[in-house]
């Protein structure tokens, strides 16, 4: 096929440069050339098709794909003819060789030539898309009518995959753009009506079938309002793929999808260097636990494209980690991939990878992160969140491992769950280690809010609500949260891994949050229903361990800038790792032991501005030979809603809980009417 193309390049580019010379010399001499310039004419027609030919072929150009023409494509051409006609020029001027045409000649020549050789080069293209067209299956009857939101480069070239790509079944008729400098010009003999807003007036006359929103870049609030006058006219709408994977190359632009509601969210793309991220995991050994999840995953994606020499995908999942290591394959980076099954508390695997493989960076994102599931069993969270990470860093430690960077959350600050009491004890384990240890590995954590599209998002619950027909649950009409999207909180991971000099933990300007009702509101829109009317919306109440709203710091914490205007850097007063290491060891030890409410108490002792929340729990105590009574326990009084993030407050119960120092020994005394 490309032999055949070069040929096919070779003969037409060879008869436009013969028929552009011929042409030349007509218009020179007003189409009637004296007999004795003929001779002329046919001795240079030679030697200036050679040097022609000879430039091309230099250049590459006979290797172009024919389907493929651009504005580089015909600057090169122009190039190219250009220093052949320079050269003829001095022959004619400097070395009056008689074989040589005349200037005027070889100044018409030049012009000729790149028109002759871009027009061959757009022929081909447009022999190639109609040839391409033919070969596809099963071409729609009838095309939809089209209109496109954003008349710049992404809408340009949609409307372009459209008019080549008749498959699709879509036909652009009409751009919208609110730069009014737009307004009345064509964009590929398609006209740019105005701003969306003329749909109001005008969505009749264009008869418009459907509405592709092409703009990626464009702020969430300006997006949000268009996407609120496409429901109110009910026309169906879709949106381009956003900015980043267009730039990165996830996704072309022809490749619609249904508007996200990160884009409604108010937050604008932020912008995260990679330059400084390169420095630091090209051609090194990067290892990323907790692989096949939601931050894991796209960790391992960003990572693979910095360009390091081995990234180790651990997981303990073998169906997560197999998803990934096959989307990596597909995705060119079969080499650079190293799928380990392995559970961050082995510490004798763990200890054999690291020796292995001798990675230089590690990030930690492996955790159990589901608030109400750990809430009932805390253990799990103790053992996985804390006690892992403890092992991990310790082990990296002894390795000599260069940066390890923790993945946390928001909800470690000023925890009120156990999943943000052991994310923080997890962030005072590695603090305290570079603090003993400052010269030796770099420990930093990471804290970001929720994050849109993850495992545990609220998004695909509501999703699928909406699906069944409704109602969404919410549990508080007040309740608000931080949002992300997931490339933005893998970027502020990867820049915290670049920034960090050790001992810091790192949060991102996340925005103004977010209130999860009006968040519902908008994915019921989405979806093409009206909220309170098609789908209803029902309060729950909070759940254990939720705040009404999170915070980003707390009292003790410092925040300072850092070099990213977007990134901040947070440094507390840290603990003595002795001390920490022996409360985990206790906690874990007791983990499978105690009861959550004793496992929460024993963990407040440790993480101190943690405020657990207790639940009743059936027990079954005997009281007597051969006879069990089942009593509950209830060790707080439960929050109310509008003090959600008060502190609770204990008050005495039937049964009492007490610990000794070490946390072992347990009394339960039992006050209970026996029959």
């Amino acid at each position: 096929m490309m032999r055949c193309t070069k040929g096919y390049l070779f003969c037409a580019y060879s008869a436009t440069v013969i028929g552009s010379l011929w042409l030349s010399y007509q218009l020179r001499f007003d189409f009637s050339v004296p007999t004795e310039v003929r001779q002329t004419l046919l001795m240079s027609l030679a030697w200036i098709l050679s040097l022609k030919l000879l430039f091309l072929w230099r250049s590459r150009q006979f290797a172009a794909l024919p389907g493929f023409i651009g504005t580089s494509d015909f600057l090169a051409l122009s190039r190219i003819l250009f220093g052949a006609s320079v050269i003829a020029f001095a022959i004619s001027s400097q070395l009056g060789w008689k074989l040589a045409p005349p200037r005027g000649v070889i100044v018409a020549d030049f012009s000729l030539s790149v028109l002759g050789l871009a027009g061959v080069r757009l022929a081909l293209c447009s022999f190639y898309a109609r040839s391409q067209v033919r070969r596809r299956p099963n071409p729609p009857s009838r095309v939809r009518r089209t209109g496109i939101v954003g008349a710049g480069l992404v809408g340009s070239a949609l409307a372009q995959e459209f008019e080549s790509r008749r498959e699709l079944g879509l036909q652009a008729v009409a751009f919208f753009d609110d730069d009014r400098t737009k307004w009345g010009t064509r964009i590929h003999d398609i006209p740019v009506v105005g701003a969306p807003e003329v749909l109001e007036s005008d969505a009749a006359r264009l008869e418009l079938e459907e509405v592709i929103i092409a703009m990626p870049s464009a702020p969430a609030k300006r997006v949000t309002a268009i996407v609120d006058l496409l429901t109110r006219l009910r026309l169906n709408f879709k949106s381009v793929p956003s900015f980043f994977e267009l730039t990165t190359g996830r996704a072309k632009v022809s490749q619609l999808r249904n508007v996200e509601i990160g884009e409604l969210l108010g937050r604008d793309q932020i912008d995260l260097a990679t330059e400084n991220v390169r420095e630091i995991l090209g051609n090194r050994v990067v290892m990323v636990t907790g692989a096949g999840g939601s931050i894991g995953s796209e960790l391992c994606r960003q990572i693979a494209s910095c360009g390091p020499s081995l990234l180790l995908l651990v997981e303990q999942s073998e169906v997560q980690l197999f998803q990934i290591e096959q989307e990596l394959k597909d995705s060119g980076y079969a080499a650079l991939i190293v799928p380990l099954v392995a559970n961050v508390m082995d510490r004798v695997r763990i200890a054999n990878i690291l020796e292995r493989y001798s990675p230089s960076v590690v990030f930690h994102a492996a955790a159990h992160k589901h608030v109400p599931m750990m809430e009932r069993q805390p253990g799990e969270a103790i053992k996985n969140n804390a006690w892992g990470t403890l092992q991990l860093a310790e082990a990296c430690l002894s390795h000599g491992i260069e940066r390890f960077v923790l993945i946390s959350s928001d909800k470690a600050i000023n925890p009120t769950n156990v999943m943000g009491a052991t994310k923080r004890l997890a962030e005072m384990c590695v603090q305290s280690l570079h603090t003993r240890n400052p010269r030796k590995t770099r420990f930093m954590a990471v804290r970001f809010g929720n994050v849109l599209g993850s495992s545990g998002s609220v998004v695909p619950i509501f999703n699928k609500q909406i699906a069944a027909g409704g109602p969404v649950t919410v549990t508080h009409p007040d309740v608000t949260r931080y949002f992300m999207t997931i490339p933005e909180a893998v970027g502020l991971v990867l820049q915290s891994a670049a920034l960090g000099e050790g001992g810091e933990i790192f949060i991102l300007d996340m925005g103004e949050p977010v209130r999860i009702l009006d968040l519902a509101r908008q994915l019921i829109k989405l979806s093409g229903f009206a909220p309170e009317k098609d789908i209803h919306i029902e309060f729950t109440g909070l759940r254990p361990g939720e705040k009404l709203f999170e915070e980003m710091n707390y009292q003790g914490e410092s925040i300072t800038a850092t070099r990213h205007p977007k990134i901040l850097r947070l440094v507390c007063e840290p603990r003595s790792i002795d001390a920490l290491r022996a409360a985990v060891a206790r906690l874990t030890e007791q983990a499978d032991r105690l009861d959550s409410n004793q496992l929460k108490r024993l963990l407040s002792q440790t993480v101190s501005e943690y405020r657990p929340q207790f639940q009743e729990i059936p027990v079954l105590t005997s009281v007597s030979a051969g006879v069990s009574v089942p009593i509950k326990i209830q060790e707080l009084t439960p929050q109310s809603p509008e003090e959600p993030n008060s502190h609770p407050q204990f008050e005495p119960a039937e049964s009492l809980l007490e610990l000794d120092q070490n946390g072992v020994d347990q009394k339960l005394e039992v006050t209970q009417a026996m029959k």
